[in-house]
This record gives C-alpha cells, sequence and structure tokens, in this order.
C-alpha cells in the first residue's frame, strides 16, 4: 500500500502534477511507460537531475499571461519558450492541451535551472502547478516527445501570491483538481471538536460525471492499518488473544521458522516476513494494471518462504502481509468475517455510517468514488488491490474519519489504554525506537506530537493526522494517483499554526543557517556509499564535483542536494531529506532518509573493506551472467541476456556514443531492463537488485533478488 506520486522541488517547490503513481511501494512512470520500482527512492525514477537550458534558444520567448491561450505547433527539433514574471511565494497554475502532439513540458527557474519536467499523457490536457521560492521570470518550455509533430496549446490559470488565509489556501492548492474532468479531492480540519474546514474538489465518478461529496466512500489504502490493530487490541482487551502470542496458535498453517513471529510483531512491521505485493511484483504480477490477488495467497506465500529476512522484532520493514495475517486472526478468535466484525465492534457503535471493509475487489461499495490514473489520453479507471482486507481495504468519508480520531481523544469504544498503546514507538531488540507504534506513525511536526498514517491503493490516496495536543486532525482525500497527501501536513501547518514553533532554518550554531555558507570540502566526510538497513542491497551513494552534491540510490538517476545545516541536506527535486550520523569518535556511521513522512536508516559500508565501489565488468564478464534462472519459492523464470550493440544491427548515429555491452532482465509479463553493475557480482535495474552467487570454483550458480521491502529471494541458474 502506501503508493504516491508527487514531487516538492526547491526553487519552483511542491510541484504537483499529473503521474501514474509510484509506491513508496509500487510503480512509477519513465517517459510514457510503467514499469516497477519499489524502493524508498522510488520517485526518482520520474524527474531528472538538475539541467540548464539556454532561455529563447529556439526563437522568441512569449509571456503568458492568466486567461491566455495560446496555440502553438511542434515540428521536429523545436522548443517553444513562454515566460511568466512571478512574485517571491507565488502560486503557479496552467495546462498544455496536446491536440495532435505528445509534448514534454519543462519548467525552468529564473536562474534557468529546470525544477520540474511533465510528460504524462500523450494527448489531452497535462496540467502543472507549483510555487515559487524567488522572484523573478520563470520559463515554460515544450518539446515535443520523440521527435513528434503536432499542434498544441497552453493557458496560465492561475500566478498570483501564494495565500495566507488558511481556508483560501485549501482552494488555492486543491485547484488543479477543481474541475469537472478530472478525478477529486477532500479535506477536513477539525480541532477541539469544532469542524474548522470541509470541502470537496473535482469528480468521484468521471463516467457518469458524479461530483466528490463530502460523504463520498473512498478508499483510504494503508491509513486503515490503523483500525486493523484497534480490531487486535479490541480482541486483547476481550481475552481472545494477546499480542505477544506466536502467530502460528492461531494461524497453525504458517511454517514454523527459526524464531517466533509474535502478533505485536505483525502490527509493528518487524515480522521478517515477505512483503506481499512487492514479492507478486517479483513474479510478472501487473498489480498496477489489475492483476487479481485473492487473499488466499498471502498464506501460499508465506507457506514457501524458506526463512525469515530478519529476526522479529529486530529490522522496521513496512510489511502488507503482516497485517492481513493481522486481520485473519480477528477473524480467528472472533468467529466473524473481519468486514463484519468492524461493522458490528467499531464502526456502527461510533456511528461511522459511511465506513466499510471493502472484502474483496469486486464487492460493491455503494456511492464509492472511482479511482483513476493518467493514460495516454485522459484517465484510466484502476481496481482496488486484491487481498488488500487489514493491509487495506476501507472505504470512508472525511467525515467519518474526524469522527474516527475523535474517539482518539475520548475513546467511547476501546480504551485510552488501547490509544496509549497503539500511538507508543516500538523499540527494536537493538534498542532503537522507531517512529511507529501499533498501525502508526508518530513523531514529531515544528514542536507537535503528530500521530499518522497516509495510503494510497492503486489509484487512491489517503492522510490522517492527529496532534493530540491540540485536540486537533486533518485528512485529504482523493480519487487521483497523481495527488500528493503529504499536503496534508502543510495544510497542518496553516490551520494549527498558533500552536506551532516557528518554522525555521536548520540551525547552526548562531541559531541560523546560511546554505552560502557551506563549505562543500566539508561533504567529503560524507562521500561514500550507505545500505539501506531494511534492504541492505539497497545502496545510497554520495559523490561531490566540485561545489555541487549529489546523491544516487540503486537503480536511480543522480539527483542534487542542498545543506540545510552542517549534516542535514534537502533533495533538489524530491521532497526527502537526509541526516548524517556520527559515532563517539566524530566518523560518520550512517545516515537517515526522510520522505514521504516515513525514515529508513542506511549503515556506511566499507568499501575498502569489500572490494566493492567502482567494479567495470569486462564483457567477458557480463557474458558469465548470461542465462535462464528459476525461483521455487515464487515460481518464476528470469532470464538474464547478454547484449553486445556492435553485433546487432541497430544504425548508430556518428554523433552518438556507441553503446556499451550490457546485461538485460527479462521477464515475459514485464518490461526488459538494462541491469547496472553495482558492487562486485551485483546489478540492479527496474526497480530490483541481483546478487549473483559462485560457487568455490567461480561458476555462476544464481542469484538472489531483492527490492526494498523483499530481500534475497533465491533463483536458480537452470542453462
Amino acid at each position: 500500500m502506501d503508493y504516491f506520486g508527487y514531487v516538492a522541488l526547491h526553487g519552483f517547490h511542491h510541484m504537483a502534477f499529473v503521474t501514474p503513481a509510484t509506491p513508496n511501494q509500487a510503480h512509477s512512470m519513465v517517459g510514457n511507460r510503467f514499469q516497477p520500482v519499489l524502493s524508498a527512492f522510488a520517485l526518482l525514477a520520474t524527474t531528472l537531475a538538475l539541467v540548464v537550458f539556454p532561455a529563447g534558444a529556439n526563437g522568441q520567448v512569449v509571456d503568458l499571461a492568466v486567461g491566455q491561450t495560446v496555440a502553438g505547433t511542434l515540428a521536429r527539433g523545436d522548443t517553444a519558450e513562454y515566460r511568466i514574471e512571478a512574485g517571491e511565494d507565488y502560486f503557479i497554475f496552467g495546462e498544455i492541451d496536446q491536440i495532435s502532439v505528445d509534448a514534454v513540458v519543462r519548467v525552468l527557474n529564473p536562474e534557468g535551472e529546470q525544477r520540474a519536467r511533465v510528460d504524462v499523457t500523450a494527448r489531452g490536457a497535462d496540467r502543472f502547478s507549483g510555487e515559487t521560492r524567488n522572484a523573478g521570470t520563470y520559463t515554460i518550455q515544450v518539446i515535443p516527445f520523440e521527435d513528434e509533430e503536432g499542434e498544441y496549446t497552453i493557458t496560465l490559470h492561475r500566478l498570483e501570491p501564494l495565500e495566507t488565509d488558511p481556508d483560501k489556501l485549501v482552494d488555492q492548492l486543491m485547484s488543479p483538481y477543481d474541475t469537472d474532468d478530472s478525478p477529486g479531492a477532500a479535506v477536513r480540519v477539525w480541532r477541539d471538536g469544532r469542524t474548522l474546514f470541509s470541502k470537496t474538489y473535482g469528480m468521484a465518478d468521471l463516467a457518469y460525471r458524479i461530483p466528490f461529496e463530502t460523504d463520498t466512500r473512498t478508499n483510504i489504502g494503508s491509513t486503515s492499518k490503523q483500525f486493523t490493530a484497534f480490531a487486535v487490541m479490541l480482541q486483547a482487551e476481550r481475552g481472545a488473544l494477546s499480542l505477544d502470542d506466536d502467530i502460528r496458535l492461531h494461524v497453525p498453517e504458517l511454517p514454523e521458522f527459526d524464531q517466533t513471529i509474535t502478533v505485536r510483531h505483525l502490527l509493528t512491521h518487524t515480522s521478517g516476513l515477505r512483503e506481499i505485493f512487492n514479492l507478486l511484483v517479483m513474479t510478472g504480477r501487473r498489480i498496477d494494471r489489475g492483476d487479481y490477488v485473492d487473499r488466499d495467497e498471502i498464506l501460499a506465500v508465506v507457506q514457501k518462504q524458506p526463512a525469515l529476512q530478519n529476526a522479529p522484532g529486530a529490522e522496521w520493514n513496512y510489511n502488507n502481509t503482516a497485517f492481513a495475517l493481522a486481520a485473519l486472526i480477528v477473524e480467528r478468535t472472533s468467529d466473524q468475517p473481519f468486514d463484519e466484525f468492524m461493522a458490528d465492534h467499531v464502526f456502527g457503535p461510533l456511528g461511522m455510517t459511511r465506513t466499510m471493509v471493502r472484502p474483496h475487489a469486486e464487492f460493491i461499495v455503494p456511492e464509492r468514488s472511482q479511482g483513476y490514473a493518467p493514460a495516454s489520453e485522459g484517465y484510466r479507471e484502476i481496481r482496488d488491490l486484491g487481498a488488500s482486507v487489514g493491509a487495506g481495504g476501507i472505504y470512508s468519508t472525511i467525515e467519518d474519519l474526524q469522527t474516527w480520531v475523535e474517539n482518539y481523544i475520548a475513546p467511547e469504544v476501546g480504551s485510552p489504554a488501547i490509544v496509549e498503546e497503539m500511538t507508543t514507538p516500538f523499540i527494536l531488540t537493538d534498542g532503537d525506537t522507531t517512529n511507529y507504534g501499533l498501525g502508526l506513525f508518530i513523531d514529531e511536526h515544528r514542536g507537535l506530537k503528530r500521530v499518522h498514517h497516509g495510503g494510497a491503493d492503486i489509484a487512491h490516496r489517503s492522510m490522517l493526522a492527529y496532534y493530540p495536543e491540540l485536540r486537533a486532525g486533518i485528512t485529504t482525500q482523493s480519487n487521483h494517483a497523481s495527488f500528493d497527501s503529504n499536503v496534508t501536513f502543510r495544510l497542518a501547518e496553516a490551520f494549527f499554526d498558533d500552536a506551532m514553533e516557528p518554522e525555521t532554518p536548520a540551525a547552526a550554531d548562531d541559531g541560523s543557517f546560511d546554505p552560502a555558507s557551506y563549505d562543500p570540502d566539508a561533504f567529503d566526510d560524507f562521500v561514500g556509499r550507505y545500505a539501506l538497513d531494511a534492504a541492505p542491497t539497497f545502496i545510497l551513494s554520495f559523490s561531490r564535483e566540485g561545489e555541487t552534491l549529489y546523491t544516487q540510490a540503486t537503480g536511480q538517476p543522480r539527483i542534487e542536494i542542498e545543506p540545510t545545516s552542517d549534516s542535514t541536506f534537502a533533495l533538489t527535486v524530491v521532497e526527502a531529506s537526509v541526516v548524517f550520523h556520527r559515532d563517539d569518535a566524530g566518523g560518520v556511521e550512517g545516515v537517515t532518509l526522510f520522505q514521504g513522512g516515513q525514515e529508513q536508516h542506511a549503515t556506511r559500508l566499507d568499501d575498502d573493506a569489500d572490494d566493492a565501489g567502482a567494479w567495470e565488468p569486462t564483457p567477458d564478464d557480463l557474458e558469465e551472467f548470461a542465462g535462464h534462472y528459476l525461483s521455487d519459492e515464487i515460481e518464476t523464470f528470469y532470464t538474464v541476456a547478454y547484449v553486445d550493440p556492435s553485433t546487432s544491427d541497430e544504425q548508430v548515429d556518428d554523433e552518438d556514443e556507441a553503446p556499451e555491452p550490457h546485461l538485460v532482465l527479462q521477464h515475459r509479463r514485464l518490461d526488459d531492463a538494462t541491469l547496472t553493475p553495482g558492487e562486485l557480482d551485483t546489478f540492479s535495474g527496474g526497480g530490483l537488485t541481483l546478487t549473483f552467487e559462485r560457487d568455490r570454483n567461480g561458476m555462476v550458480l544464481g542469484f538472489y533478488l531483492s527490492n526494498t521491502r523483499t530481500r534475497d529471494v533465491r533463483f536458480e541458474r537452470v542453462r
């Protein structure tokens, strides 16, 4: 669950544009193609590293005015340019209508640096919106995709100062969704029992032109996890189970691993089980395209798992499998289907009359929103994830979600002890504290405790945040795959600013930090590679070229970062940041990545000790890996193909550098993925990492396949 498709950009930041979902966990689109990416940096695949373009390189620059529609024609090699004069902290919203040409839109800041790239549909409207950080001239470039030719129009809908009134700010930020031809959104804010704001935008159903309303039932994705945890806690409070029970007490058909998994491990994402959706993507299941997943498959997947990925309680690794099993345990301890249990014991008693568990993806949910993702022209309908009961699968409304949070404040169902335990961070076996309780993230937001959880099915987006000290909450919901649920926190700052600490830059010794004062040479302490604790084959690399600092994740483009203190850095084209950690002796030992309301820790690698780093395999080296590989665990074949472009019939332009020999990972149901070498005998591509295994004579026997949440699935070479 937890899919998102939003990019915040420095210089032209909070840039929301229509892109297909990329999960923290699902799929990203490059150009007009989908491919699986399952990593903490998945969103990077939809963006480009910093690029500088000269203004007016291909002709006259046209000034755009609000309300003005300008027609244009693109030929091969053209770049049309439009100019906008914007002040500091301005809001920009426009769209391009691709009448007969597939066009790419680039947004350049006053320094000529690319801060956004929009390329979603092949025909029809692509929208762009964002906020300016600096005053000056912003340039919008329109370029034909793959040398197409044809006509388009471009319209500037808004160019105005960013609103300071919270109600008006919501309207402004929701304007890209506030049309009768777009999937919609809903926002609700409350405090001390009083609703401060409640409004909807756009459409719940495009086919029947049904608008989004405050009582529209919407798939809340992984926001559902807190409800599953609450149900388990109710059963524990009634004596039907204990959080310390071995899960095999309730589901005895699960395999007996070397270490015991408890119910608590399920609810804290520390079980060590494979993550169901990540694993099924490895098998070639196109979950993003509606491939069905039955609940029974979860048991089958766990039964085939040969060993745990980590000792229970030792690692935090977001896991939908675990919550699906938790819902099953509720069913078996209550003798009720999960949807009936929730209706009888939670939703009904609380008066949440518009909330329900969807027991399977074909079940009819009355008066619901339909999920949508951009298509080559317009939108396509997206079905719900199958097998999401427990991990997701709940439909609710913004009104009912307020009722739910108010039960945290003054419980009518359950007890204060349940709420206390759910909102207390779990402590790992090594003593480290996670920022996750039972089905809920717990952190701090400008001096206030924040309890929250986002959610995303394939197309729906959700966020629910609770501020206990204010007795306040906020929720945003959408049926648009590109909706940024993190805008919830931005709006919380607008409505609750009076109670929050002032927003200031990261502090240096004198109480403020000027990025221009940062000495790039100091970054050399951080240069190196860091392995994600939850997925050791996923590497974050940090480098420096002169005064420019970069980070790059396994299988992802290199991204520029900027200092916010002497040890913290913000990614310039993704809403994410990193903080480096030193040991007692002052050496750099690790880094934490913050993205999408979650954090992932990575440990620094000793490149000298493991001969890792700049491994450059020769063509002969590459040929050793070519072959066919089978995983008995997931009953799946992959082919690793050796490609030597010099022996192919493909013509290479004289101006182009001749491509080098390389490996391509092939699967019957997935797009081919070019493999990039990393550490010795390790390659990445298509959101996957392959670590090859050799026998004592150096012969390649197989490989271990990993993505962020599912790792070390063994494939044996069969020929």
